[in-house]
């Protein structure tokens, strides 16, 4: 019981500073102590007894994990979008895209891109880093207010794409390692759930927009902006070109490689918006490659250190008996899944958690009783893109304070009715018609 409640407390906790804009560098493993004590953790792994947990060793394997497995795209990520600002290709496809459907459909431009690239098989991480550059232009033309830019990137990257049939996401691939289903697992359904999510979300953000708009806000511009000079811009296809780019190799080279494609896709990105804008780059390459490396890093460090904490939840008692009850809810199985993986996913911050923790003990069971594995796919990944957009979310951080640089207060209410609310009516929809 101690440990369930300081899981809660501590989740609780992080949330809060979280919310208040606290360095998640000190919060996180604070947050993560505070709930290892309360399950009896040694602090140290030399002081634990052999084969039991130390909040020092479990906080470390999860910060560390996560480094290791996405420095290169964030780094890669980074650079490609300050590459894309510098040359003034951002700017250039912003105008373009505004000139050509006006600025009234500056956030459906950003929604689009963002999707594109998602069902592309670009990380959602990396989409976000790619986009914000044009977002920003798009956004500062149209004179709408950037703390909707945040919720623009995750509305067309973590919702109606991220889980939809055929996504190469990994939220839609895990299920088939359990389930035996394939990505296209439910694809009637899914196709259904994706148009009504795409279709709420945007005229709900477009409606907050314009209210926004109507109440007198405009776009305002920071210090740390990039400069808006009147200089020659390059032509909208030297930065449309190295966006293919991205998007065809890491759909290409997905299969053979899996994450590693992104690599290979943003290094072709990087290299070839250099080529192709090299000279309106002059003088400003360096200033863009240090900026997307610190930027890389930061945005990096947040994302670990909140992993981190659910990495010491996840060893817990209180969390193990979370799950044996969410995995073991009465009622109609298909419900009782939806529910599990999006309370898991909520304790995790995280999407691809909460299905992995969740489905070994799922599937088994649920299969043994009947239940159609395309239809159990279909509803535990769309569940799992819900309430895994807390405010503790490594996605969520990364977007919000590390590459849009915007407060919680500002830019979460919208963000989180785009990906918290829209998924979890979504997941209703989902089961009405499975």
């Amino acid at each position: 019981m101690l440990s369930l409640a300081g899981l809660v407390l501590g989740l609780a906790l992080l949330i809060y500073l979280t919310l208040r804009g606290t360095e998640l560098l000190l919060a996180a493993p604070l947050c993560a102590l505070f709930v290892a004590v309360t399950s009896g953790f040694a602090f140290f792994p030399q002081l634990a007894a052999e084969g039991a947990p130390s909040f020092t060793d479990a906080y470390m394997k999860g910060f560390v994990g996560f480094v290791q497995a996405w420095l290169f795209m964030f780094l890669l990520g980074s650079l490609f979008g300050k590459v894309m600002e510098a040359s003034g290709a951002a700017d250039s496809i912003a105008r373009w895209i505004v000139a050509r459907i006006g600025s009234r459909y500056a956030v459906a431009a950003v929604v689009l891109a963002c999707a594109v690239l998602t069902y592309g098989g670009v990380s959602l991480f990396v989409v976000a880093f790619s986009v914000y550059p044009m977002a920003l232009s798009l956004f500062r033309v149209a004179d709408l207010p950037r703390r909707f830019v945040p919720a623009a990137l995750a509305f067309g990257s973590v919702t109606f794409t991220m889980t939809s049939a055929g996504s190469p996401e990994i939220q839609n691939w895990i299920p088939t390692r359990f389930l035996g289903t394939t990505p296209y697992a439910a694809w009637e359904v899914s196709l259904v759930v994706a148009l009504l999510m795409a279709a709420t979300g945007y005229l709900w953000l477009s409606w907050m927009v314009r209210r926004a708009v109507t109440a007198g806000e405009h776009f305002e511009a920071r210090d740390d902006d990039p400069a808006v000079e009147q200089r020659e811009l390059p032509a909208m296809w030297r930065g449309l070109l190295p966006l293919l780019t991205v998007l065809l190799v890491s759909f290409i080279w997905h299969e053979a490689l899996k994450e590693s494609a992104l690599i290979v896709a943003l290094g072709g990105g990087v290299l070839l918006a250099i080529a192709l804008n090299w000279r309106f780059l002059r003088g400003r390459l360096g200033a863009a490659a240090t900026g997307g490396a610190l930027g890389a890093l930061v945005a990096i460090a947040n994302t670990s250190a909140v992993v981190g904490f659910g990495s010491v939840a996840k060893l817990t008692g209180g969390f193990q008996a979370a799950v044996d009850v969410m995995t073991h809810l009465p009622g109609d199985l298909l419900i009782g899944a939806a529910v599990a993986v999006s309370v898991i996913a909520a304790l995790t911050g995280s999407a691809s958690g909460g299905q992995s923790i969740a489905l070994p003990l799922l599937a088994p069971h649920y299969l043994d009783q009947g239940v159609d594995p395309e239809a159990l796919h279909r509803v535990v990944a769309i569940a799992s893109g819900g309430l895994d957009s807390l405010p503790h979310n490594g996605y969520v951080v990364t977007t919000l304070r590390a590459i849009c640089r915007e407060t919680y207060s500002a830019a979460y209410p919208a963000f989180a009715a785009m990906t918290v609310i829209v998924p979890v009516l979504g997941v209703i929809v989902a089961l009405l018609l499975l």
